[in-house]
């Protein structure tokens, strides 16, 4: 499937090393206005090669709207975008055209397929969340009208944890780390990886706040299963916790629960979300990347024709995916709240009445 969503669907398409890649956002109501720089800028927090942190791919990843938006504003209609690929070295895989590399989809892809394009891993490659970001970045523009913001920032990397969470410290810190005291022994994990040819994994943080309760389809589209799905789609994410996520099976159900209050929740160990619909408090979503599969020392495979190999990668890759991979994870908060916000104007006849009473 390349599609993602029930009324507000984005379908993406093309190849790390092909021509473009590209994408239609289907759902966003008429009348938003689209702001094209602020669509770029959330491109440019995930553009490749802006650090000795993250590859060297140099890409401008300028987004090119084609359809849906008139006179600044969406139409209502089908929002089509296009990026193309300017700086692919298609030669530096001409190595691995037939052999599975470990870590890497080469292999499942042939089982599934017979065929896969092997440069740069094709359609699998994480080079289609610039189609994401943008597509999110739209999103996060219809949220803002409904005062729902979505930030996040690292959480941790090789196991070195932030021990307070600043969203705003994060937006300034080129590694987009939440704790300023720790980003110095963080941003060293990841130049010692790369220095001995190695990766390292991480975790990402992600917030909405301003949400009000009631968003989110039980039973079968719940907003904490669809915001894991979301999450889990991103290339390289292993695992998802949902507000205390795994620390709450450890816990009581009287240290779990959230005590309800006339002026809100005290505690948030839900992560904002009950039942699968929001609370009202800010939903918090933990995602867990492994280290970028694509490292430079000698490795065992086999090769498409069945024969044992022993080979090194070429090639430019992120030391960790996790910390481009910060702005993948807001958008696709976005996107997924930007559907449970369509989704719940059925919810209640008073909504419909609002709607066509006017």
């Amino acid at each position: 499937m390349n599609t993602f969503g029930q009324r507000l669907r984005l379908t993406t398409f093309g190849e790390s090393h092909g021509k473009a890649i590209g994408g239609i956002l289907d759902g966003i109501p008429a009348g938003l206005e689209i702001d094209e720089a602020f669509i770029q800028s959330e491109l440019d927090r995930r553009r490749p090669g802006q650090s000795n942190l993250t590859t060297g791919r140099k890409e401008a990843d300028r987004v090119e709207i084609l359809s849906g938006v008139f006179e600044g504003k969406s139409t209502g209609t089908p929002i089509s975008m296009v990026i193309f690929n300017t700086d692919q070295k298609s030669r530096d895989y001409e190595n691995v055209k037939k052999l599975f590399r470990p870590g890497h989809a080469d292999f499942t892809y042939w089982q599934k397929y017979g065929i896969r394009d092997y440069r740069g891993g094709g359609r699998s490659s994480a080079r289609e969340t610039a189609v994401r970001v943008a597509s999110g970045a739209i999103a996060k523009l219809m949220l803002k009208e409904l005062g729902v913001e979505v930030e996040s920032g690292i959480l941790e990397i090789d196991g070195i944890r932030a021990k307070s969470c600043d969203f705003s410290y994060a937006r300034k810190s080129r590694l987009n780390s939440l704790d300023a005291d720790i980003e110095a022994e963080q941003e060293r994990a990841v130049l010692d990886a790369k220095e001995a040819h190695d990766s390292v994994g991480g975790a990402v943080l992600t917030r909405a706040k301003g949400l009000r309760a009631g968003w989110g389809e039980p039973l079968y589209y719940k907003l904490d299963a669809v915001l894991a799905e979301a999450m889990m789609g991103i290339n390289a994410a292993k695992a998802v916790e949902i507000g205390a996520g795994v620390s709450s099976a450890r816990m009581k159900g009287s240290q779990n629960n959230d005590p309800i209050k006339l002026e809100g929740f005290a505690s948030n160990n839900s992560g904002g979300i009950l039942g699968g619909i929001s609370n009202g408090d800010e939903i918090y979503v933990t995602t867990w990347f492994k280290p970028t599969p694509s490292i430079f020392k000698e490795q065992d495979s086999i090769t498409t024709d069945g024969e044992s190999i022993h080979y090194k990668l070429k090639g430019r890759h992120d030391p960790c995916v996790a910390i481009r991979g910060v702005v993948v994870c807001e958008a696709m908060m976005a996107l997924t709240l930007g559907d449970m916000a369509l989704l719940n104007l059925g919810s209640k006849m008073s909504h419909l009445k609002k709607i066509y009473e006017d």
